[in-house]
């Protein structure tokens, strides 16, 4: 049996992320090095109960790195894996539980780079059309998964500017009791744009990092500042 025709927002995400200035949102003149890691994350929107919806993953508060943030399932690749979508399959399985047969990929967008953590990261655009049972994995990385309705995501009223550190960081989101900030929001802002549904909102409204966030994010800068002086990777670093 076929899946489900997709919606036509979803056809009109999966033909723009191909177009070759689609990126140009994410434009940075930090070019990779040639130690950066290659990594994958399944931006996987389904036909959820409250309509469509984008699969979230909490990060567990003890990590040493993204502690506590919302994440696209994802990870680094693995030899083994084929594609970036084998990766970003391969992670949502072991993250949230979703079969990687009930997942129709439709488009590997370009590939981003994050400077701060070293990672060239390829978003790999999904379609559930056969959602299996949330299964939050290793509770010592992942302390929640979430199905959020894009409505809530569209709302004006759930949608503002980051600020982190008195700084503007971006496009934020509030949507079923998660905080979204830093890449996972600028990806759903950037995806929610080329898919046409993006409605008006107020750019002037301004949120602060939840404080936990902020000193799990401090932390972390500390740590990369300390391995710089030492010559370590961030993960051999202790920062107070």
């Amino acid at each position: 049996m076929s899946p489900d025709p997709t919606p036509d927002w979803l056809d009109r995400l999966t033909k723009a992320v191909l177009e070759p200035d689609a990126q140009a949102a994410f434009g940075t003149v930090i070019a990779p090095g040639p130690d950066a890691r290659h990594s994958a994350v399944l931006v996987l929107f389904g036909q959820g109960p409250e309509g469509p919806d984008v699969l979230l993953t909490e990060r567990a508060s003890t990590l040493r790195s993204h502690a506590g943030q919302v994440a696209f399932p994802g990870g680094r690749m693995d030899p083994d894996d084929a594609d970036p979508a084998a990766t970003a399959l391969r992670e949502a399985q072991e993250e949230a539980g979703v079969d990687p047969a009930g997942v129709s990929v439709r488009a590997e967008c370009a590939e981003l780079f994050l400077h701060v953590t070293n990672f060239r990261v390829t978003p790999v655009i999904g379609w559930w059309h056969d959602p299996s049972p949330l299964r939050p994995g290793d509770p010592a990385e992942v302390e929640r998964v979430v199905r959020v309705p894009l409505a809530e995501l569209l709302d004006p009223a759930n949608r503002f500017t980051v600020a982190f550190r008195d700084r503007r960081a971006g496009p934020g989101f509030q949507a079923s009791g998660l905080f979204i900030w830093g890449f996972t929001a600028g990806v759903l802002s950037w995806m929610l744009r080329l898919a046409g549904l993006e409605r008006p909102w107020d750019g002037t409204r301004i949120l602060q990092v939840p404080e936990q966030q902020v000193r799990v994010a401090a932390r972390q800068e500390l740590r990369r500042d300390l391995s710089e002086q030492q010559g370590l990777s961030p993960d051999e670093v202790d920062a107070p």
